[in-house]
This record gives C-alpha cells, sequence and structure tokens, in this order.
C-alpha cells in the first residue's frame, strides 16, 4: 500500500481527534515501520489496519466507521492534491466510471509499483451505474467512502446502495439518482 494513503489517514487522525492520538495509535499497534511513512513509500497493509483497529479502540467507533469517514475525506484530498484528474468532468457518474482509464491509469505512470483495486463498470445509464470493487486487501468501506466523497463532490442527488451479498467476483456498489 502506498505511503500516502497511510499519511493521508494519520494527517486526518491528527486534524479529528489530536496530534497525541496519532502518537497513542502507532505506538498501540507495534508497527514493524515504526509508523514512519514517506508518501512515496510501500507498506503492507496490515499495517493500515492496525492502525485502524488501534484508533477504534482508543476511539470507541467501530473500524468501518472510521474507514468510511477516512474515504471520503482521501477523495477530498485528491481532489486538492490532483486537480487534473476532476479537469472537464462535473459528475459523479462520468467520475467513477472513468476511474480504471483515467485515474489508475495515471496513478500507475507515477507509481508503478502501486497495487491499486479495480472497478469494473458493469451498468452505467444516465440513471444508474453499478460498480464491482474488487482488491485483495479488501478495503470495501474504504471504497464505499471515496464514492460517497465523489458523491458529496460533485453534489449530486445520489443514492448508494452497497450490495449487501459479495461474491468471489467483488462487492457491488449501487448508485441511481434521484429526480
Amino acid at each position: 500500500m502506498k505511503g500516502v494513503v497511510f499519511t493521508e489517514f494519520l494527517g486526518m487522525v491528527e486534524q479529528t481527534f489530536s496530534a497525541d492520538m496519532v502518537d497513542d495509535i502507532i505506538d498501540d499497534a507495534q508497527l514493524p515501520s515504526g509508523g514512519a511513512y514517506t508518501s512515496v513509500g510501500t507498506y503492507s497493509h496490515d499495517e493500515m489496519v492496525a492502525i485502524v483497529v488501534a484508533l477504534s479502540q482508543r476511539s470507541g467507533l467501530p473500524v468501518p466507521d472510521l474507514v468510511r469517514a477516512f474515504g471520503k475525506h482521501l477523495f477530498g484530498r485528491f481532489v486538492h492534491a490532483y486537480p487534473a484528474f476532476f479537469d472537464g468532468v462535473n459528475d459523479t457518474f462520468q467520475f467513477l466510471a472513468g476511474i480504471e482509464d483515467i485515474i489508475h491509469a495515471e496513478v500507475l505512470k507515477l507509481y508503478p509499483d502501486a497495487e491499486l483495486p479495480r472497478f469494473d463498470v458493469e451498468h452505467h445509464d444516465e440513471r444508474s451505474l453499478t460498480l464491482l470493487y474488487h482488491s485483495p486487501r479488501h478495503f470495501e468501506d474504504l471504497a464505499e467512502g471515496l464514492i460517497l466523497g465523489s458523491i458529496d463532490h460533485f453534489g449530486q442527488p445520489i443514492r448508494l446502495v452497497r450490495d449487501a451479498s459479495a461474491s468471489d467476483r467483488g462487492q457491488r456498489f449501487h448508485l441511481e439518482r434521484h429526480a
């Protein structure tokens, strides 16, 4: 997992809770890296899991809620850090349907060793979009938070439903426009 994900998570924790909380969860998680991350480094996703679990234990908030909140936060940071990804895009469906061909293709140019999740478009029309998320790391809550961040960013009346029955093919996310 790229270090930028770690640095952004710890930044969110500091902003939401405190710098002391960051120190505490790093200590609690007993990380092989010691919690010293660089944005371009690559680290085990197990460290992210350990940090989130430590934050959950200290904050009393459920892990899925924390990971979804991080996804929303991360989307906002991507908007700020990579404005070119959003040039000419004014629609949630347009943005999400282009993740693989546009966003992930560009990310791989910057970070050739990045192990990105995959988002396949199963259905896309004017009123609905169905994405199938695949990742061996199973950060479905993070994907959901990123999708919610996209909906918030574009400010469109869209309802997101996460299919409760994840298949061996991945996790489905259904988005539908409200009239």
